[in-house]
């Protein structure tokens, strides 16, 4: 309803009606109520940014940025179970697959922007600042409870890390989540209210996990297939209740991905209890002896594991892609089919691209390269000031639309202040003139905001150009009645999305989950890899 069918805005929808428009009232009034935080707290996090920013805090919090995201945590969490350690892989699948999913389901929920941009400058290492909401921020959620479950480990009575290793541990942690929570902050990629809501979030699921994941462990290991099948249901329940967005936002992808892991690791648990074979054990071993022959043995579990999953996405997301357009299109005359709003019905094409430009949790093995690149250059990123998706581009037009009513009011207001003032001008004449105070630079940046123009962006790479830490600030059009088409014509947008993309992604992901935790230990135990 809010867009035409050339994908600009309608021609008679006024950017304050955006939102009001495609939610329901229950989500568009707490949405409303929480919008003038985020709105506020955005020229302090600019005057925060500036004051403090340097090259090298720069590339620091760009690249520890990476340590907090879903790929990161997809490739670091097969190691876990790999080398000895399944029990805490299990925990850390159940926090991170948690996190993302209700910190996705929250930000389509209420749709809640970014802070503005300008006046904030936002860093990263891919090249533009994300295109999901805001609120609340899933790099806080994911960090803190990554930390507080670590923490709650190391603390319990049943560690038994000699004390050096433990105090190492603790400082390792608590560097970790400070650099993932104040980097979002230093970034520009979310604000106070975002962080704040995001570590609240992470650690109320870190003590979920502590208190009631080893009762969860045991459930799934006494079920019988009946109580199986309800925690699936379950699971894919949640994502068909996934809030759908008032924007064109990937929020939803992730949460599916990571539902697809969760529904494939419990199966996987489950079955390697109900099996009773010889290699469930080695699947539970503790962690290796780091002799040489140790060292071979686990660096070629972590490369065949690897080589299993990019070849179980490379063969199963293509067949599925082929696969279930005919079968959507039969559910879909039957009236089986729910749509989801942005997501393509398989009536509506023919066939399904081969290679998706897609987001994936699990990058693509022709990205490894330029992914280790990326490590290994911490100094390249980008800065980019200015809308960057729908939630931005509707953002700054709301807040200029904001600005020009006060501007209107104030206006009037002044008119009628001066009329009745007159009578005691000639009182105010003999006293001397006052000086007007300069504005401080706290209002410079409030004077910035909803004036970004699209698409702007200056890469900085490893040369820093005098000792300027910041990009300089271009001159924005601040005109209420600039070029709204131009204006989302040029912000970058999601691709088109298939309606079976999100079977597709269960499985892939479901089988990913099943891989890590029975199929790779299965093989490595036949072929003499098995972790003692």
């Amino acid at each position: 309803m809010g867009h035409s069918t050339n994908g600009q805005p309608d021609a008679g929808l006024r950017s304050l009606d955006h939102y009001r428009n495609q939610l329901p009232l229950w989500r568009y009034w707490p949405r409303q109520k929480l919008l003038p935080l985020i709105r506020f707290e955005t020229p302090y996090l600019a005057w925060c940014q500036e004051k403090i920013r340097t090259p090298t805090l720069d590339s620091y919090f760009a690249f520890t940025a990476n340590l907090g995201t879903h790929t990161f945590f997809m490739i670091f969490l097969p190691i876990l179970f790999w080398c000895g350690y399944p029990s805490l892989g299990r925990g850390m699948v159940h926090l991170l697959a948690s996190g993302v999913f209700f910190s996705g389901f929250i930000k389509d929920l209420l749709c809640l922007p970014r802070p503005l941009s300008p006046p904030l400058q936002r860093i990263t290492m891919s090249g533009s600042a994300a295109l999901e909401y805001g609120f609340p921020s899933t790099h806080s959620t994911n960090a803190v409870s990554v930390a507080v479950y670590v923490l709650s480990l190391l603390n319990s009575p049943e560690c038994t890390l000699g004390p050096s290793a433990n105090l190492a541990l603790h400082g390792l942690t608590y560097i970790y989540v400070i650099s993932i929570v104040l980097g979002r902050l230093y970034c520009g990629m979310h604000g106070f209210c975002d962080v704040i809501t995001g570590c609240l979030l992470g650690g109320f699921l870190a003590y979920l996990q502590y208190t009631y994941g080893p009762m969860i462990d045991d459930y799934i290991l006494a079920a019988t297939g009946k109580g199986v099948m309800v925690v699936i249901l379950l699971i894919l329940a949640l994502v068909r209740v996934h809030p759908e967005p008032a924007d064109d936002c990937p929020c939803f992808d992730d949460s599916v991905a990571f539902a697809g892991v969760t529904l494939g690791a419990q199966i996987a648990y489950w079955h390697l209890a109900q099996s009773g074979t010889g290699w469930y054990e080695s699947v539970q071993a503790s962690a290796p002896n780091f002799d040489l022959v140790e060292m071979t043995k686990t660096a070629l579990r972590l490369v065949l594991g690897v080589l299993l999953l990019f070849v179980w996405r490379a063969m199963t997301k293509p067949f599925m892609l082929r696969v279930l357009p005919p079968v959507f299109r039969g559910l879909e005359k039957l009236g089986l089919i729910l749509p989801r709003r942005f997501f393509t019905n398989a009536s509506q094409y023919s066939r399904v691209p081969t290679h998706l430009k897609d987001h994936e949790v699990l990058p693509n093995l022709s990205e490894i390269p330029s992914f280790i690149t990326t490590i290994r250059h911490p100094r390249r990123r980008a800065i980019s000031v200015g809308p960057q998706s729908e939630a931005d581009a509707y953002e700054t037009l709301a807040y200029r639309e904001k600005r020009r009513r006060e501007s209107l009011s104030n206006g009037n207001k002044a008119t009628a202040t001066t009329e009745a003032g007159q009578t005691s001008s000639s009182a105010r004449e003999a006293q001397p003139p006052k000086l007007s105070r300069r504005p401080s630079k706290l209002n410079d940046y409030e004077h910035m905001m909803g004036t970004g123009a699209p698409g702007l962006a200056t890469s900085a790479d490893t040369v820093c150009q005098g000792t300027s830490s910041t990009v300089p600030f271009p001159e924005f059009d601040a005109g209420i009645e600039a070029d709204k088409e131009e204006l989302f014509a040029q912000i970058k947008r999601p691709r088109v999305r298939y309606d079976v993309e999100v079977v597709t992604k269960l499985v892939v992901y479901s089988g990913i989950a099943w891989i890590v935790m029975e199929g790779a230990p299965l093989l490595f135990s036949q072929i003499g890899l098995a972790a003692h």
